[in-house]
């Protein structure tokens, strides 16, 4: 067993073949499959998303991207056991604790990402393109990007546009620039203030959490996150005029910005908190952040489908 394979105290209890089955599906991370929805995003915005064909090409899409995500996750803990054993909570994850042995946490994942590749060739190969780039993207961040300062939240954030196109790409639907814009702002406002909170707990903690962190500073990134809100509802207003403007003025895709905005201000509270280290965390733990999406999404769909 290799020195990587072990943490730096001895585990408890040995391993176990249902524990490092646990362990493996807890390092796949399915509760951050939940992220992949935004693949029916363009089909839903373009009033396609109940078209006949439009569901198995977006099965597709959503089963391909948490078949990749899953395997980044496997190859990410891997790479990062030494790092990840020195932080505060990321110690805990299987590998870092030695519940499951890194080289085969690699092997998975190279099979998942060969998988999520070859079962994207059933919606087509504009798909295949779109996963291909997400892939090498986001392998380049686990062995280099990470580290590099700005270039790591760029890639992080590309992670949710690139899933937003390739609904698209999956259904062949033609992708609005100020959805796309939309997409790529708001992405890159939530992981500016997943950095955010990370710079937080690092003060409090004086653990290293990232090497990328020592290169920011607390007011640039709030720079970041207040930037990127103010373009996300700049963009997603001009959104939803073109909406209003394609589907016979209908007024309610512009009462739509209503809900939107306050969520974003809401969400915005969380983040200057130094809480918005994960956000699905914030949307399931915000009632009021629910109850402004469900409107939002409901005014949407008055907008397009009816």
């Amino acid at each position: 067993m290799t020195s990587t394979d072990t943490p730096a105290t001895e585990l408890a209890t040995p391993r176990t073949p249902i524990g490092v089955a646990r362990g493996v599906l807890k390092t796949m991370r399915p509760r951050q499959w939940v992220k992949n929805v935004l693949v029916l995003a363009a089909p839903f915005a373009g009033g396609e998303l109940f078209a006949p064909g439009i569901g198995p090409q977006l099965l597709v899409a959503f089963a391909a991207f948490s078949l990749a995500a899953s395997g980044i996750y496997l190859i990410n803990d891997a790479n990062d056991v030494v790092a990840d054993r020195a932080h505060p909570t990321k110690r805990f994850r299987p590998i870092a604790a030695g519940i499951v042995p890194p080289r085969l946490a690699i092997g998975l994942a190279v099979l998942l990402l060969a998988g999520a590749l070859a079962l994207s060739l059933l919606a087509g190969v504009p798909l295949l393109i779109v996963l291909g780039v997400y892939v090498l993207v986001q392998l380049s961040y686990c062995f280099w990007l990470k580290h590099q300062p700005v270039l790591d939240i760029c890639i992080v954030a590309s992670g949710f546009l690139l899933r937003a196109i390739a609904g698209g790409a999956a259904t062949g639907i033609p992708l609005s620039q100020w959805f796309l814009l939309s997409a790529g702002f708001g992405s890159l406002f939530m992981v500016a203030g997943k950095r955010y909170a990370e710079m937080v707990l690092a003060e409090k903690t004086g653990a290293k959490i990232r090497k990328s962190l020592e290169s920011y500073s607390a007011s640039y990134l709030r720079f970041v996150w207040a930037l990127s809100a103010t373009t996300l509802i700049m963009t997603y207003c001009l959104w939803a005029f073109e909406i209003r403007e394609a589907e016979h003025n209908t007024v309610w895709s512009v009462i739509s910005i209503v809900p939107f905005v306050i969520a974003v201000l809401r969400y915005s509270v969380d983040v200057d908190g130094g809480n918005g280290g994960e956000p699905e965390e914030i949307a399931l733990g915000d009632r009021v952040l629910q109850v402004l999406a469900c409107t939002w999404i409901g005014t949407l769909v008055l907008a397009v489908y009816t």
